[in-house]
């Protein structure tokens, strides 16, 4: 008899760990033990026009998050009741400050205003992006922007970022003023594998990370070889298959930055 054997037909290797943080559940964020998501007040005729005040009623600790939240009453405008928020905590703020939101509030710390109220050369945090989403830039503990310029023509507003980066917003866009609080955290060294550990368990599985090249080669594109070295180049084009893209995907330059840092958005 002969027997006619089929070519192997099924792929070799595993998945790398790049495809599988997109469809396994092991990977999602750590949230159940977590406070809550952490806004500005949403927009309303009062801030547009004039003033609301807090009361900061708890400076609490958010797990998985380096910078502490503050708990805001709000009395309610149209109801018998008080809203509660919960937002960025700048440093200095206390427990029983009143804070103001507004458009007529007063330039202190902790207060929320449209950027077109506050002077250049203020120190800003939790900046939104569009009118009304409730913060998106410098929300990280010890992080700030500072506003550069006004165009009063156009109605917009330059930040730097702590990036560095600048950005042009709407200068109808709210934003609290101060530093967030929680800076220098990172300051002090994590000193032992036990710490990284529990501060990565509150955030999501992303900790220990084992680089490519100490891996197999059914693991990794880099894997395998009797020395670890990566063995092809490092970067790969944006358009390659998702078990082949790891490394420095779409790089337009790589090498370490030296001297001032050039932003196309410095140009103008």
């Amino acid at each position: 008899f002969f027997f006619y054997s089929h070519p192997c037909t099924a792929t070799m290797g595993k998945y790398v760990q790049a495809q599988r943080k997109g469809k396994s559940p092991i990977f999602k964020a750590h949230v159940r033990t977590r406070k809550g998501a952490v806004k500005l007040r949403s927009i309303d005729y009062a801030e547009r026009r004039g003033y609301v005040r807090g009361v900061i009623k708890d400076i609490m600790h958010d797990p998985g998050r380096g910078a502490p939240v503050a708990k805001v009453q709000f009395l309610n405008a149209y109801r018998y009741k008080r809203d509660t928020e919960l937002m960025v905590a700048t440093e200095g703020m206390y427990t029983g400050q009143f804070i103001y939101c507004g458009k007529k509030a007063t330039l202190t710390i902790g207060n929320v205003l449209p950027l077109s109220q506050v002077p250049e050369g203020t120190i800003v945090c939790n900046v939104e992006a569009k009118v009304g989403d409730r913060g998106a830039f410098a929300r990280g503990s010890g992080c700030f922007a500072v506003v550069i310029s006004h165009d009063e023509d156009k109605g917009t507003t330059r930040l730097r970022l702590p990036s560095g980066g600048k950005k042009t917003v709407k200068s109808d866009v709210r934003a609290q003023i101060g530093v967030v609080a929680g800076g220098g955290r990172t300051d002090k060294p994590l000193l032992k594998a036990g710490r990284a550990y529990h501060k990565y368990a509150v955030k999501r599985n992303c900790w220990p990370k084992i680089r490519g090249v100490a891996k197999n080669p059914v693991e990794h594109p880099f894997g395998g070889g009797n020395h670890q070295h990566i063995g092809r180049p490092s970067t790969v084009s944006k358009e390659a298959p998702a078990g082949r893209k790891v490394g420095l995907i779409g790089a337009r330059r790589t090498g370490r930055l030296r001297g001032v840092k050039k932003l196309g958005q410095d140009r103008d």
